[in-house]
């Protein structure tokens, strides 16, 4: 029996192909949405942890056949990514063969409506990942407009986010995702026909802070790094700049691929060695891949293979 995946998952081909899960490796899916990923690891011969806040992701994983019996090749783990190591702990294992993380919204997420994450269908503004814990509707309505703006600005890059923040606290209150979207598009003069909804960037950047997202990416990329064994592989998919930027950035670090100061000063050897190596340019979508699923357009890969050196944190460091 196979469980059903409802949802297309992103460049599964090439962050199977970067994992390369083997029978009997036990490999993390950081993510587990829907379970493409995991469907795929399971398919290899893998066993899957596979992490998700959504109760909703890890009830429907829970019908999967894989999590039950004696030694069961899916173990499901209701917690967020970040908190991998503690988790894997308690299931008494300390190292790993491969983690794959899609950051973000699911698209499960996306398309329902009262899960407040998107502006296509009216549903009150929650925006939780975890249903739990404040809202969307918690933040617009209660935050004061500076603070507001600064979302804005910081994790949707919206440029006239003091005029958005502004519109919303007029506005006030705020309680389904149609209101705020017609806000924003107010504020910042949409038409119909427009290319790009402006009300994107607001609903972007509101839950990201709403979840918290950048930096739980943060802390599940120095987790990932302590719970691989040396040999091991870590994918990370995102889907816009912020996130790629986090991950970009985290890698060149762990491999010592920071460019030196000036072109003029003798290249140093660098005392601390590298964590990761054999770090992947971004691997984007093919056109035949976001003919087939749209949702796959703004989506990055990027890999590495861990080394044998220490954990860089010092909370994971042995």
């Amino acid at each position: 029996m196979t469980a059903a995946v409802p949802h297309i998952p992103v460049l599964l081909g090439e962050v199977v192909a970067a994992l390369s899960p083997q029978p009997g490796d036990v490999v993390i899916d950081a993510t587990f949405g829907a379970g493409g990923y995991t469907r795929a690891f399971l398919d290899a011969g893998a066993t899957v942890h596979a992490f998700d806040r959504d109760p909703d992701a890890i009830a429907a994983g829970r019908e999967w056949p894989e999590t039950r019996g004696e030694s069961p090749r899916l173990v499901l783990h209701p917690r967020r990514f970040s908190e991998m190591v503690a988790s894997m702990a308690e299931a008494g294992i300390a190292r790993v063969d491969g983690i794959a993380m899609d950051i973000g919204v699911s698209s499960m997420q996306l398309d329902q409506a009262e899960r407040g994450f998107a502006f296509s269908s009216n549903g009150p503004l929650d925006m939780t990942m975890s249903r739990s814990g404040p809202t969307a509707a918690d933040f617009v309505n209660e935050a004061e407009a500076d603070e507001i703006a600064d979302v804005l600005y910081r994790y949707g890059e919206e440029r006239q986010s003091r005029r958005v923040a502004r519109a919303i606290v007029a506005a006030r209150p705020l309680a389904t995702t149609g209101e705020l979207a017609q806000v924003v598009r107010k504020a910042l003069g949409f038409r119909p026909g427009d290319k790009k909804d402006p009300a994107t960037r607001s609903f972007q950047a509101i839950r990201i802070h709403v979840n918290g997202e950048l930096d739980e990416l943060e802390t599940g990329l120095s987790a990932a790094e302590a719970l691989l064994k040396d040999g091991g592989r870590l994918a990370v998919v995102t889907f816009h700049s912020l996130e790629d930027r986090i991950v970009k950035q985290f890698f060149r670090d762990a491999a010592n691929l920071n460019p030196r100061a000036s072109r003029y000063l003798p290249e140093m050897q660098d005392a601390t060695p590298a964590r990761f190596e054999s770090v992947t340019k971004a691997i984007r979508p093919s056109a035949a891949e976001i003919e087939r699923n749209p949702r796959a357009r703004s989506s990055t890969l990027r890999a590495a293979t861990r080394t044998a050196a220490p954990a860089a944190s010092k909370e994971y460091a042995a």
